[in-house]
């Protein structure tokens, strides 16, 4: 398992929070975090979680896999592939939910079988990422007003029978 950098992670944090010019509390607050837990993250004396660093990449509107790399979790350099294709494979609007699910579950099975899936960590924050990835796509449909599969309508059923 990688080391967390998380001095280094937490001067990018500091910079990144500047940039976007917020404070410790507003960054903190837009986060769903503590302040004094986050001045320990950017003052690299607290090893934040994927699920943390996915929240403060959100509330910072900056890439959460950036922030993994940055802590150590993922390896940008091979997880970048793995993380581009289940982006593309979700993305896709030829695609309905089901079969986006379907062909990422197959690409996971034939990455487990050359083994360059197994890593328990890589796989943790994989959910965390598809799941980020998820959450785009469907703020995305909100806004443009397409039906989602979380607002309980799924436009890819044509099954429904009339009643008699």
């Amino acid at each position: 398992m990688a080391s967390l950098n998380v001095g280094n992670l937490g001067e990018y944090l500091r910079e990144q929070r500047r940039s976007a010019q917020l404070s410790l509390r507003q960054l903190a607050e837009a986060a769903g975090v503590s302040n004094p837990y986050l001045s320990q993250i950017e003052r690299g004396l607290r090893k934040p979680s994927a699920e943390v660093l996915q929240q403060v990449a959100k509330a910072l509107r900056i890439s959460a896999e950036t922030l993994y790399v940055r802590a150590g979790i993922l390896d940008a350099e091979r997880d970048r592939d793995e993380v581009e294709t289940r982006a593309v494979i979700l993305a896709d609007p030829s695609l309905n939910d089901r079969q986006k699910q379907v062909l990422l579950q197959i690409y996971e099975s034939f990455r487990k079988e050359n083994g360059t899936g197994v890593d328990v960590v890589t796989d943790a924050v994989t959910d965390v990422v598809t799941d980020a990835i998820q959450d785009t796509v469907a703020d995305k449909r909100g806004a443009a007003g397409e039906p989602s599969a979380a607002d309980g309508s799924d436009a890819d059923q044509h099954d429904h029978k009339p009643s008699s």
